[in-house]
């Protein structure tokens, strides 16, 4: 699957994308936020279709791969949403290149998913996401106490956030 932005293209991630999502985790201003994860893990968790309930794209802009973005879909019909998750290389960071593709993947999972709500869960110190995020419309719901053990092993908030499918920014 293909999903177009602006300037971004999210594609199902491939086996291939591995190596090129592993050297991106492993850049300290991701990996403090998304942990460690290897070759390996990577190839198990993002590119080996792991959750079925998961939908994982590889970020590329000028078709080269600068990040991922993951939906998370809950299909039992009375609580029916879906979750976004996302990591960019440093040097796509600040770009707006993560709105963009926050919002090209809201706008799937609202117009051809059908979604009405969607979710995202930011630690509740990691500023630049949730100002990426409420450029697309999301709202602050609530905090989540220590919602997330970090590499070193403790355990930090998270923001909960949400956002109605009226309330895309397009």
């Amino acid at each position: 699957m293909e999903l177009r932005g602006r300037n971004v293209v999210l594609r199902s991630v491939e086996p291939g994308d591995a190596r090129a999502l592993a050297a991106i985790l492993a850049e300290p201003s991701v990996a403090r936020w998304w942990g460690t994860f290897g070759l390996a893990r990577v190839e198990k968790d993002l590119t080996g279709g792991g959750d079925p309930d998961e939908e994982g794209f590889a970020i590329l802009v000028d078709e080269v791969v600068i990040g991922y973005i993951q939906a998370v879909e809950e299909s039992e019909p009375d609580f029916r949403h879906a979750g976004i998750d996302l990591f960019l290389a440093t040097a796509a960071q600040g770009r707006g290149i993560g709105p963009e593709a926050i919002r090209t993947l809201a706008a799937h999972l609202i117009d051809d998913r059908g979604h009405h709500r969607l979710t995202i869960d930011p630690a509740v110190d990691n500023n630049a996401a949730i100002a990426a995020y409420a450029k697309v419309g999301f709202r602050p719901v609530g905090v989540m106490r220590e919602y997330q053990r970090m590499p070193d092993g403790h355990w930090v908030d998270a923001l909960l956030m949400d956002l109605l499918a009226e309330e895309l920014v397009r």
